[in-house]
């Protein structure tokens, strides 16, 4: 197994017995009239290869939500390790909490705090707040699009450098195509631009549902920075996962 560290304990204890899952990585969808008050997702992903490559990665992502009134809560994990040849390379650790408001319509404020831990993005610890407007564009059977921006404030804690505080202009969207009753297409684009730089996120997925609870997803997420810490490794990170999804 790859290395865990008190961090990826703290990821991992939003998971059902170990390991976010089907689905929002900002916009979440507005509640349909039927939705549970309370339900989870859970994404878990392991490989090893031996012999010729020595490697092992762990990926685990969950997402709680509850509902009150019109307000939608969302408490989000995720945890990331890979090694290779003994020598960690991708050690990545996020909390994040979210708040949703919905008025008649399709129009909803919300609202979410995430913090941050990328062992080699040259940043020790990021945290970022950011509040504002959405609207679902598009809400069928079939499709389903929603956007949303706003302001924020993101503290940077760069390693061997002074802290850093800094405005945020924020925008997202959330795309879902519905493929059939057993599967659906996702895309998930979000920017973050700052003085100092812009951050801008892609998740693509597929998801095919295996049974009532249980699916497959496979996915592919670019992260990039166009302004990184000089002791950063790279501007784009691209993570490639093939993973089991629970639902409850």
């Amino acid at each position: 197994m790859p290395r865990l560290t008190p961090w990826s304990l703290i990821g991992l204890m939003l998971l059902p017995g170990a390991a976010l899952a089907a689905s929002v990585f900002y916009a979440p969808p507005p509640p349909e009239e039927d939705s549970p008050t309370f339900s989870g997702e859970a994404e878990l992903g392991y490989t090893h290869l031996s012999g010729n490559t020595d490697s092992q990665t762990l990926i685990g992502k969950s997402r709680l939500t509850w509902l009150t009134g019109r307000l939608t809560h969302t408490l989000r994990g995720e945890v990331r390790n890979v090694a290779r040849d003994g020598e960690t390379s991708a050690e990545q650790y996020l909390l994040s909490g979210r708040e949703r408001y919905d008025f008649d319509g399709p129009h909803y404020l919300f609202g979410f705090a995430r913090w941050e831990k990328d062992r080699f993005s040259g940043y020790d610890q990021q945290v970022t707040t950011i509040g504002g407007y959405g609207r679902d564009v598009i809400d069928t059977d079939r499709h389903r699009l929603s956007l949303e921006g706003g302001p924020g404030f993101r503290h940077d804690r760069v390693e061997g450098e002074e802290n850093d505080s800094l405005g945020v202009a924020y925008s997202a969207l959330d795309y879902q195509w519905t493929l059939s009753d057993y599967s659906n297409v996702r895309q998930e684009l979000s920017v973050e631009a700052t003085d100092e730089n812009t951050t801008s996120r892609s998740v693509s997925s597929l998801t095919a549902r295996l049974n009532s609870r249980l699916s497959l997803r496979l996915s592919h997420e670019i992260k990039h920075n166009s302004n990184p810490p000089e002791i950063a490794d790279a501007r784009t990170d691209h993570t490639s996962n093939v993973t089991l999804l629970y639902t409850w």
